[in-house]
């Protein structure tokens, strides 16, 4: 599909339902993965009796979860079953109240992502008798929630889409999301802006649609790599050297170079390449110069070329709708975890309130863990993890989205993502998200004023203070920021929109009707060099020091399973590997486990 043809999204939806929060105001920074605790009770007290029983109609009844609505009495209930004994009937309960008032639980999942979702769903499915969930946010999603703007904008918190290598999350998602309404199948209709004109993704398969001079510079340097590679006695070390072995030094300083350093605020020189499996596509010479002859445009790549995603709530509702399928008293939303007494197997919290563990799934950045570890703070015969952690390398993004009057145009009207490798915007990827879904904007009879034209000076030539009728479509931006990288956050906005004037996604004159932007500190898990020697000595030592289970996006620190359905699939195997010692396939064998469709586990 060219640049400017009709998306394949029917036309006919229905409106979202319950409002979301709020989004955060603009330039406001969000800290993703502070974490929060709840008390687990049981107890022959008739109020608990009679909330449990409201329960029972999702769930079985549960006597040893204290409802979240008294959870007003944190102190009061406490665990009634031993840390790793079998749980007691509702009639032989009884408070036991500790000394110093810690409750106590088999198995601590810290966050409620989609890796903390995922090991609940497990140890639900197991009828695990003894784990709960805890996380800083007001609700479920983690990083992979959706905001909605005070005008009805959604946005995801990135760039986020569904597809799958597993059967088990699949299942997940079939329970939560059960009708075909539910979804919409897309097929990835993607573009790079490139020397003012729109290359298909992948760039490397299409390098016939650039100028004639930058098409023979990039096929001279792609035989030359062909060349040099089929001498080759050793490996590529570094993300560069693979860059160019495999594509030549044209396509790398005309977009694998630019394009990186912009996504991951890191020089592709001091990143490793063992990460790369299936998401970078390798070119094959005689497909790219037969492309190049014939103007030929290559085809869909990639384990997203067809991905899935909600009709409404966006990627969040899919998160939402996976926590509902678990018993609620099984969650604590609001609470931040503030220290860490590994000896002691004792979870600390901002509200002064404890639970001592068995063992502990932690999906908080792994630097972050790290330094709430009261031994990590003082340790002396045992070399210290925070020093090593601290060491780790990430970058900061920022989310930041228009909704705006009017319907998309030109490449905007039929394209899912685009990409942008030069210097002259700061995003390095837009989602057109609005082509998602139409569920992700307002209706078009909704009134709303104009805040601003994508050109300010432009103001005085808008009507600023009518509210009007749509419709309405929305870009989503991502921007990367680091210390090699720095982002004027003041002006990200206007930069912002100057970007998109720049680079012809919106007109001068467009008028924006709704502003969201979001920073999060940690945002890409960057595969430097020494990752591996890092981890290799971070997750065992926490395990076997602490038992904490280190995993997810930030918590395992491995990008090349941090997608939706291998985060998921890391709690899953987590909670394994935790009550049967299975190993866990998905954090140690990245190109065995995307390599194929895995199919041994099922939810049903």
């Amino acid at each position: 599909m060219k640049p400017g043809q009709e998306s394949r999204i029917p036309t006919q939806f229905t409106r979202l339902g319950a409002q979301q929060p709020l989004a955060t105001e603009i330039g406001a920074e969000f800290q993703p993965n502070e974490i929060k605790t709840v008390i687990l009770g049981c107890t022959k007290d008739p109020r608990l009796i009679e909330e449990s029983t409201k329960a029972s109609q999702v769930e079985k009844l549960n006597p040893f979860a204290l409802r979240s609505s008294l959870s007003d009495e944190p102190n009061k209930f406490l665990s009634a079953a031993s840390l790793f004994g079998p749980c007691l009937s509702a009639e032989s309960c009884e408070i036991k109240a500790m000394s110093n008032q810690t409750a106590q639980v088999d198995v601590l999942v810290i966050g409620s992502g989609p890796t903390g979702l995922g090991a609940a769903r497990r140890l639900h499915q197991f009828n695990h008798q003894s784990y709960l969930i805890v996380d800083e946010q007001e609700q479920a999603g983690g990083l992979a929630s959706t905001d909605i703007t005070q005008e009805g904008f959604l946005f995801d918190v990135g760039g986020h889409v569904i597809f799958s290598h597993y059967q088990y999350f699949d299942d997940m998602l079939k329970e939560a999301l059960p009708n075909p309404s539910d979804w919409f199948d897309h097929p990835r209709i993607s573009y790079v802006r490139c020397k003012n004109t729109w290359v298909a993704f992948p760039f490397q398969n299409n390098i016939g649609q650039l100028p004639l001079d930058d098409q023979i510079r990039c096929l001279d340097g792609l035989i030359h790599a062909t060349e040099e590679r089929s001498k080759a006695l050793e490996k590529p070390q570094t993300f560069d050297e693979w860059i160019v072995r495999m594509m030549g030094t044209g396509i790398a300083d005309l977009f694998m170079r630019p394009y990186n350093f912009k996504v991951w605020a890191y020089p592709t020189t001091s990143m490793q390449c063992r990460w790369l499996g299936e998401r970078v596509a390798a070119p094959s010479l005689k497909q790219v110069l037969k492309n190049a002859l014939l103007k030929k445009e290559a085809g869909n790549w990639g384990p997203n070329a067809m991905f899935k995603f909600p009709a409404e709530g966006g990627t969040g509702g899919i998160w939402k709708a996976v926590c509902r399928r678990i018993p609620q008293e099984r969650f604590q939303f609001k609470r931040q975890l503030v220290g860490i007494d590994g000896s002691a197997r004792i979870a600390r919290f901002n509200d002064g309130s404890t639970i001592r563990y068995g063992k502990l799934i932690s999906t908080a950045p792994l630097d972050l863990m790290c330094g709430l570890i009261d031994q990590e703070k003082r340790v002396e015969s045992e070399p210290a993890l925070k020093p090593l952690a601290d060491a780790l390398v990430y970058s900061s993004t920022h989310v930041v989205g228009f909704g705006i009057r009017g319907l998309p145009t030109g490449p905007m009207k039929g394209s899912c993502w685009l990409y942008y490798p030069e210097d002259n915007c700061p995003f390095y990827r837009v989602t057109v998200f609005s082509n998602y879904s139409p569920n992700n904007c307002p209706k078009e009879q909704v009134k709303l004023k104009t805040l601003q034209a994508a050109d300010p000076s432009l103001n005085n030539k808008l009507d600023l203070k009518t509210s009007k009728e749509g419709p309405y479509w929305s870009l989503m931006l991502e921007i990367s920021q680091s210390a090699l990288k720095p982002v004027d956050e003041p002006n990200l906005i206007r930069d912002s929109l100057q970007g998109l004037i720049n680079t012809e996604m919106v007109e001068p004159n467009a008028e924006i009707v709704s502003i969201y932007h979001r920073k999060f500190d940690h945002g890409y898990p960057t595969p430097s060099l020494q990752r591996e020697s890092q981890l290799k000595v971070l997750l065992p030592a926490l395990q076997e020091r602490y038992n904490i289970w280190s995993r997810g996006r930030f918590g395992s620190y491995r990008y090349e399973v941090a997608n939706q359905d291998h985060s998921c699939m890391i709690g899953v195997e987590a909670v394994d590997n935790i009550l049967y010692g299975t190993p866990e396939m998905t954090l140690n064998e990245a190109d065995w486990v995307n390599g194929r469709k895995n199919v041994e586990r099922r939810l049903f």
